[in-house]
């Protein structure tokens, strides 16, 4: 009977902050490991599965108008960072001071002052 082989190792590509790659090369490093993949493989052997919580939030998928400008600001500046435009609507987003909803009113008002000058 023939024995079963283990499939062969596949790529797996990810984004990390590059303060988790420098981590990562550290890490190399001390261990006296030989590439990236095996402290990969090392931190998913030390780490609990079992007792892993994603601390993201769930997320949902919205659709907004936006005008034709204003979308082509968002491009432009998502271009130059090089990040996703959804990025840069969460961070707005987040950014957004809590207040209460008669405070729209002199939001818009500023809203449409800072258009005008433009």
């Amino acid at each position: 009977m023939a024995k079963k082989t283990a499939p062969a190792p596949s790529p797996l590509t990810f984004d990390l902050p590059v303060s988790l790659l420098n981590k990562i090369e550290t890490q190399r490093k001390k261990l006296g490991l030989a590439s990236t993949s095996e402290v990969v493989r090392y931190a998913l052997g030390e780490f609990d599965l079992s007792k892993f919580e994603a601390g993201t939030e769930e997320h949902r998928q919205i659709s907004v108008r936006l005008a034709a400008a204003d979308k082509a600001t968002l491009v432009k500046a998502s271009k130059k960072q090089k990040v996703s435009l959804g990025v840069i609507l969460r961070a707005a987003l987040e950014a957004l001071p809590e207040k209460k909803g008669s405070d729209k009113k002199n939001s818009d008002k500023k809203g449409a002052a800072k258009k005008s000058k433009k």
